[in-house]
């Protein structure tokens, strides 16, 4: 289980960092602090959510995997919504 969700933590970084690098222009929407310093802090946040779904999942919360698997599917289908120009 926590095998399986460190995988979607590496897609979701990937798609995360592949995101804050494409300029599309609805990154200028999102405040400044979110994106400076080539998105750490947005990055941080990503970090966080995988630490915390891992903890959960590794301390008798199996059901963190799903939740962290729909998280993962909803961020997958956004990026490649964006970095398909779809939006």
């Amino acid at each position: 289980m926590l095998v399986f969700i460190f995988i979607l933590g590496i897609g979701n970084f990937a798609v995360h960092k592949a995101v804050l690098e494409s300029g599309h222009p609805m990154l200028d929407a999102l405040p400044a602090f979110y994106r400076s310093r080539g998105g750490r802090v947005s990055l941080g946040f990503e970090f966080f959510l995988l630490v915390a779904a891992m903890l959960l999942a590794g301390n008798g919360w199996p059901g963190m995997a799903f939740a962290y698997a729909i998280y993962s599917l909803l961020n997958f289908a956004t990026a490649w919504l964006v970095l398909s120009g779809r939006i």
